[in-house]
């Protein structure tokens, strides 16, 4: 949510921002105007009650109009406050002053490589293929089961998996993190709140019914965690590592990614989520990206990390940087993990402030991926030997019991 007095003092700054988003940016205007007239009702209704306290006992016939038009004008206002904050809540995060402007994710910009880009001297295969002939990934059932966009993780496929979260949730506990297993159901309201939805639940699974969404990723669950809670400065920086199933409708991906589980509507994820203060956030964005970093260098995986532009950035984001991994059977880098600033946005949705010597503001809050099963095919991908076989990354040979993973006869 943006702070409506920033709004009032710098609208074209906000134009702009909005514009640059790819969202229209009479949405500015239309804001202004709301609130303009919800300060001319509310100007109304004050004054009419300051005269109310002024009158005497015998100011009867007064009293009763005055109570009569306070109810009017009242309900105008509960109107106009919903209009307004429903209008409002459209409106997308400043992207930050050194974002690069960009339409979309075709203008991306590579910050910075790592790792040697693999060689292979026989014919390689997909991770889908490897998935099938290694009997660890199984779509073929898993489509039988529930449809396309779905898969099967077994045998060494599962040992992966639990050697990914073992690792990132080891190393992070020795960053000072808090261990947290979050619901995957959230309320609608709440799912509202943290800003991915201003424009529809077209890609979010939900139980009307029930009023509760399922969450996309664990940071859906746990940025809540400290609704409409105080926290004293000392509290801060607070940081959580969370691990939950995802879902996701992937409504936006028709004919995209059919052929194995790169993109499908189940999977589980390891997620890193930080309250901090205002000043320090620009900061520990930089901490989470180089805590990816070190466990993907850790894994021996090519990667690049690549600076999205303000059309890519999404509504809460005000800045975002991925990781890009080398997947040899397309030649080309593929998004395994992001890192994002929201600034101060889920936090005035949500109303999680901290007091500190100056009075109490609002805490800014960050996210980034420490491992979904993403990396599991990479991995899949970039290790894969001649005879059909991938070698296990050596940081992950003793969670998985083994150094190589071979064909199943």
């Amino acid at each position: 949510m943006i702070d409506i007095k920033k709004l009032r003092e710098d609208p074209e700054f906000f134009r702009k921002a909005t514009r640059a988003k790819n969202r229209d940016p009479q949405l500015v205007n239309k804001v202004l105007e709301l609130d303009r007239k919800r300060r001319e009702i509310l100007q109304g209704v004050e004054t009419l009650r300051a005269e109310r306290n002024k009158l005497g006992k015998e100011d009867i016939k007064r009293a009763k109009a005055i109570k009569a038009e306070l109810k009017k004008l009242e309900v105008e206002l509960a109107q106009l406050d919903t209009k307004l904050k429903d209008l409002a809540w459209k409106l997308p995060n400043p992207a930050l002053a050194d974002v690069p402007l960009g339409k979309d994710e075709n203008s991306n910009i590579e910050v910075r490589k790592w790792g040697k880009i693999p060689k292979f001297d026989f014919s390689i295969k997909s991770h889908d293929q490897l998935g099938e002939s290694l009997d660890v990934i199984d779509t073929l059932r898993a489509a039988k089961v529930s449809g396309t966009r779905f898969g099967y993780f077994k045998n060494e496929g599962v040992l992966l998996e639990m050697a990914l979260l073992n690792l990132g949730f080891k190393f992070l506990l020795t960053k000072g993190f808090i261990p947290i297993l979050p619901p995957v159901m959230i309320k609608t309201e709440v799912m509202s709140a943290l800003g991915y939805n201003n424009y529809g639940f077209e890609d979010t699974y939900c139980l009307p019914e029930d009023n509760l969404c399922l969450v996309a990723t664990a940071e859906h669950a746990i940025v809540p965690y400290l609704k409409d809670e105080l926290l004293s400065e000392e509290d801060l920086p607070r940081r959580f590592v969370g691990f939950s199933t995802a879902f996701r409708r992937e409504a936006g991906s028709y004919g995209k990614d059919t052929k194995g589980v790169l993109r499908v509507h189940q999977f589980n994820k390891l997620e890193m989520v930080s309250f901090v203060k205002p000043k320090e956030s620009e900061k520990e964005h930089q901490f989470l990206l180089s805590l990816e970093e070190e466990l993907m260098q850790r894994l021996k995986l090519p990667y690049r990390v690549v600076q999205m532009v303000t059309g890519d950035l999404g509504d809460p984001a005000a800045n975002k940087l991925d990781i890009e991994t080398w997947f040899p059977s397309e030649k080309r880098y593929r998004e395994t993990h992001s890192v994002s600033n929201t600034t101060d946005y889920q936090a005035r949705r949500l109303n999680i402030r901290f007091k500190g010597k100056d009075g109490s503001d609002f805490v800014h809050i960050l996210n980034g991926s420490v491992f979904s099963e993403r990396p599991i095919l990479a991995i899949l991908e970039n290790y894969q030997q001649a005879d059909g076989s991938v070698k296990v990354p050596e940081v992950l040979q003793d969670y998985v019991g083994e150094g190589i993973i071979s064909p199943k006869s």
